[in-house]
């Protein structure tokens, strides 16, 4: 009956959706006198367009200034006067850029074919993330830059997870929608979830998400462009930045047209209940030229498919997501641009999503559900004044995120018992920048900002025996027994930072280009235990909170060369640093301290040409991290997470990546990461847990990953076209923790995806599957905390088949 229930559900939701709208306006537009390839990019940068050329030697061509409020067609118009080159429009945001006349002489070899018009890619590729939207061949990191055209509605409902899928240096914990940790390159702490702050930042365009708490998990729907930059990233973006950033950009308001969109899709899951996904965009221009306003809503459902065989139940982790975002877009004259933004999104999981090999494939043995919820709200104003090639940038913003988690504490012999963690986490931060963009990425950033930081974590044990007096679980914490919860102790951290922060790029000779840049920050950092158990010594607490009351300044650097003297290929060398402020955590029901941490990384690199522009190309990067005084969220002698530092450690990494247009409507990718990682000087508590004098690597960290794909594209006819892609991701070994205890392996598995989608006109419609192989392989390998020794794991979602339609108006 519950099958039935579901899919009567999913019909439901198969009959109405939506995604993004497009279209032109008129915009400010001021660029300055160059060639066109620059012009292209300033152009589609200031217009959030995307602009592609037939034939790239088109991007030498000299073009005029061109300067005022104007539509993507009229500036390109004045661009391409006299050119000998034209501009078609593909939709409301997509243009290409053709020659009028031939190019070269009879006797020349033909040129490449173009690629579909629909399908062009942008002429150049502008890293926003750096804040000062610079060309990708002049920007000195490694970064993954993904457009709208890299997702589709089943992706967007995806959400995390198809960054994952396309991102090999992006890892993740995988303990479940909504309170995963990422991960970027190898900079990981440990797989769960204490006070720690995360090592990855994300953010929603200038607003971050999340502080002392996992991945929201925020669904792609009406999504332009998702960036991921590999860190640290501390000087542009503080704490909490030591793995890098992953920076969303939702589609803003479009100020001239009205327009949306209609997805919806179901799914069935091989073994499991079956799912699916809607959404709805809609843009609706208020006052033309100046107010638009722009809203999603979407709703996605995840089957089930662990069987719980203790309780007789069939599915039991199955998944619901439900929210959406609202923004507002004011532009008051030709200078200013106002948008006010908001978000929530709730994500309720009616069970963990691990299996025990012992019992059988996709089954355990629990003696009680194990849900969790996560809510998340958001508010953010944005403001940005341009002056011809200066702006300034000011974003404010609030963030709510309460994620509560239970966990089967159960003790062998003894009755059901449930352990509850909710974890409130307030995040204010605003940040005030002025930039100086100038040609090829130089110019300069000047910014202050300040961050107040709040979380609770509050935690109960609940005992389901018929008895008053219940056998002990936690030290200190009666087990009442009837369902009734008693109190344990929990642990609240705040973090105050003033931060100042600048960098500038010039070019001393030509060809050569120095960046230096340096954030100067004052935490102040506070905590306190939550309700205390009785155990716990007054003399103790008192001391712990007197030392987590301390103030704590510090500066990180940050230098890197490039050089692009060489035609079509870009050398670097990069140093950056990060940090994160320490506080107090919980440990065998004890409040202790533990103390920031820093890393720094010094890095080399090259870049070959541009991915999806060029017919091949090439980059690579090798970097070293040395880790001081590691903060990794651990178990204590009871199971309870908890924080601590580890010691010492440091990594080698080394990165390739490359990218073929094999012909002019396939293109192929692949890419590859190696860690290898130690702790070189592990705490006294960690030296213990090493056996046999084997050296300890840092947690959850796989020493080998890679993804190979393909993406088709083609035209049947001026109204259709078809889409083809798939790909296979390796994620290699790593170990959950440190030590025998903590010491199980997981990962050595590949995740395989095939898609294919087809579109007249407004109307899409695609197949998807995921999992080709049925793979049993395991992701993460703690299930409950409180029992460290049974062979859980978590298996890969099993072979799932999406069918999806797309309507846009």
């Amino acid at each position: 009956m519950g099958r039935k229930a579901d899919l009567l559900f999913v019909t439901a939701l198969a009959i109405t959706s939506a995604a993004p709208a497009h279209g032109a306006d008129r915009q400010i537009i001021s660029i300055a006198p160059g060639r066109l390839g620059e012009a292209t990019i300033a152009l589609a940068r200031q217009t959030r367009t995307s602009i592609g050329m037939s034939d790239q030697s088109l991007a030498g061509i000299r073009t005029p200034a061109v300067t005022g409020t104007l539509s993507v067609e009229a500036a390109l118009k004045r661009l391409l006067k006299g050119s000998g080159a034209t501009a078609r429009r593909i939709d409301g945001a997509t243009w290409r850029i053709v020659r009028t006349r031939p190019a070269l002489p009879a006797s020349a070899p033909a040129p490449i074919p173009a690629a579909p018009a629909q399908d062009q890619p942008e002429a150049q590729i502008v890293v926003t993330a750096s804040k000062r939207e610079t060309p990708l061949f002049r920007y000195a990191g490694m970064v993954e830059a993904l457009d709208s055209r890299a997702f589709s509605s089943g992706e967007a409902a995806g959400g995390t997870a198809t960054l994952l899928a396309r991102v090999a240096s992006l890892s993740s914990t995988h303990a479940g929608a909504g309170r995963n940790k990422l991960f970027i390159r190898a900079i990981a702490d440990s797989g769960v979830a204490g006070p720690t702050q995360a090592t990855t930042g994300q953010y929603l365009g200038d607003m971050r998400l999340n502080y002392a708490a996992p991945d929201p998990d925020l669904k792609l729907y009406d999504v332009g462009r998702v960036e991921v930059l590999e860190g640290p990233q501390g000087t542009l973006y503080g704490a909490g930045s030591l793995g890098g950033i992953i920076r969303i950009m939702p589609n803003a308001p479009n100020l001239g047209e009205m327009g949306g969109q209609v997805s919806a899709g179901l799914s069935a899951t091989q073994h499991g209940d079956p799912g699916g996904d809607l959404s709805a965009t809609l843009n609706l221009p208020i006052v033309a030229e100046k107010l638009a306003l722009r809203v999603v809503g979407y709703g996605v459902q995840e089957g089930g498919y662990i069987d719980d065989v203790n309780r007789g139940k069939e599915d039991v982790n199955r998944t619901r997501t439900w929210g959406g975002r609202a923004a507002l877009r004011f532009a008051p004259d030709d200078d200013w641009t106002i948008d006010i933004n908001g978000v929530y999104q709730r994500i309720e999981g009616d069970d963990a999503q691990y299996a025990t090999r012992s019992v059988g494939r996709l089954e355990r043995a629990s003696a009680v559900a194990q849900p969790y919820r996560s809510d998340y709200l958001l508010g953010n104003i944005r403001l940005e004044k341009q002056w011809d090639s200066l702006r300034f940038v000011s974003s404010t913003g609030f963030v709510r995120h309460d994620l509560s988690e239970s966990y089967d504490a159960t003790q062998p012999g003894g009755p059901p018992a449930l352990f509850r963690q909710r974890n409130e986490v307030d995040i204010f931060s605003t940040e005030n920048r002025l930039v100086r963009d100038l040609d090829n990425g130089l110019g300069w950033i000047l910014g202050g900002s300040y961050l107040q930081s709040t979380s609770k974590i509050y935690r109960s044990l609940t005992g389901f025996g018929a008895a008053l007096i219940q056998p002990e679980v936690l030290p200190g914490v009666p087990v009442f027994g009837r369902g009734q919860p008693a109190a344990a102790t929990g642990v609240r951290n705040s973090v105050k930072e003033a931060t100042l922060f600048g960098e500038a790029s010039f070019e001393p000779v030509r060809g050569l280009i120095a960046t230096f840049g340096g954030r100067l920050t004052n935490s102040r950092l506070s905590g306190e235990a939550l309700d205390p158990v009785a155990a716990l010594s007054s003399a103790d607490l008192a001391r712990a909170e007197a030392q987590a009351d301390r103030s704590e300044t510090i500066f990180l650097p940050s230098a890197s060369l490039l050089t692009d003297a060489i035609p079509n290929v870009t050398l670097y060398a990069r140093f950056q640093q990060g940090f994160r402020p320490g506080g107090l955590a919980v440990d065998d029901q004890r409040v202790r301290r533990f103390q920031n941490d820093r890393i720094s990384t010094l890095e080399a690199g090259f870049r070959m040409g541009i991915p999806g522009r060029d017919r091949i190309a090439l980059s690579g990067n090798i970097a070293y991290t040395d880790w001081r005084d590691i903060q990794a969220d651990v178990t204590d002698r009871i199971g309870l997470p908890t924080t601590a530092n580890i010691g010492d450690g440091r990594l080698y990494t080394l990165e390739g990546r490359i990218v073929a247009r094999a012909t002019r409507t396939l293109t192929l990718d692949s890419s590859i990461i190696y860690n290898d990682s130690r702790l070189t000087r592990p705490a006294a508590f960690i030296r213990a847990l090493s056996y046999d004098n084997k050296s300890l690597s840092v947690p959850n960290v796989a020493n080998l990953g890679g993804r190979v794909a393909f993406d088709y594209r083609t035209s049947i006819d001026d109204l259709t076209n078809v889409h083809l892609s798939g790909s296979a991701r390796y994620v290699g070994k790593s170990r959950l923790g440190v030590g025998p205890i903590l010491g199980q392996t997981q990962g050595d598995y590949v995740d395989t995806s095939l898609s294919a989608s087809v579109t007249r006109g407004p109307v899409q419609y695609s197949l998807s599957l995921t999992n080709l192989f049925d793979s049993d392989g395991n992701r993460f390998s703690l299930g409950t905390p409180f029992d460290l020794n049974t062979d859980y794991y978590t298996p890969l979602r099993p072979r799932t088949l999406r069918i999806g339609v797309d309507f846009a108006f």
